[in-house]
């Protein structure tokens, strides 16, 4: 049997009256939230750490020296997070000739007209943009990281290269936080895919409209393979 090009081995096809597809995964779901739960609370931590004028979101953790002291390794909670979900779909993220298309038309995404876009996988072009943006930043992030932790690693640099590493931090920290809030105002904006990631499941009508090529592959080894 020929492997998948736009679905993972769970997705399925689970009832036909009415449609509902599986798109994720209960371990898939947990792991997504454990990384936004993550990103989070290091949003909060770090802006409490970046600016006097913030300091008081520092009584969320307990006080200034427990936020120093949680911040990193929040910080290595979410890189193993994120790690683990980047296993898993980091092939179906990969770049495809329908992808340029749905960029070329961005004005009929915003509008809503679906009918005029090409088929598409199971992650449309933003979805995808927004998956490698969080794979580099975090990994920028978890370098520069563990080079201005000096609890641990206090020797590991020179003084002036932890101060480039301490700008650049501060830069991608800025940029994940945009990136995160594109993402939730898609998943709102978009609806329907919320329930992906609360339920696992999404309407047969989401499906078509949305990833419709994702739905003929799952169509297709229903029928051509055994029932799940």
């Amino acid at each position: 049997m020929p492997r998948p090009l736009y679905s993972e081995p769970g997705d399925r096809i689970e009832s036909v009256r009415p449609v509902t597809v599986s798109r994720y995964r209960g371990f898939i779901r947990g792991n997504h939230w454990l990384t936004a739960l993550s990103l989070i609370l290091l949003l909060l931590s770090g802006l409490a750490l970046f600016h006097p004028s913030l300091y008081f979101l520092t009584g969320l953790f307990g006080g200034g020296q427990t936020t120093r002291w949680i911040h990193p390794i929040i910080g290595v909670v979410l890189f193993f997070s994120f790690l683990l979900m980047f296993v898993q779909l980091w092939r179906l993220n990969l770049p495809r000739p329908e992808d340029t298309t749905w960029v070329a038309q961005i004005g009929d995404v915003v509008a809503g007209h679906e009918e005029k876009l090409p088929e598409l996988g199971k992650y449309n072009a933003g979805q995808k943009f927004i998956f490698w943006a969080m794979s580099i930043l975090i990994v920028v992030l978890i370098v520069t990281g563990v080079m201005i932790w000096e609890q641990f690693f206090g020797g590991l640099v020179t003084i002036p290269t932890r101060r480039i590493a301490v700008l650049v931090h501060s830069l991608a920290a800025v940029a994940i936080i945009l990136v995160f809030i594109l993402h939730v105002y898609a998943a709102i904006w978009t609806r329907g895919t919320l329930r992906a990631m609360t339920r696992g499941t999404v309407t047969g009508g989401w499906a078509y409209r949305h990833h419709r090529k994702w739905l003929r592959e799952l169509a297709g080894r229903r029928q051509n393979g055994p029932a799940e």
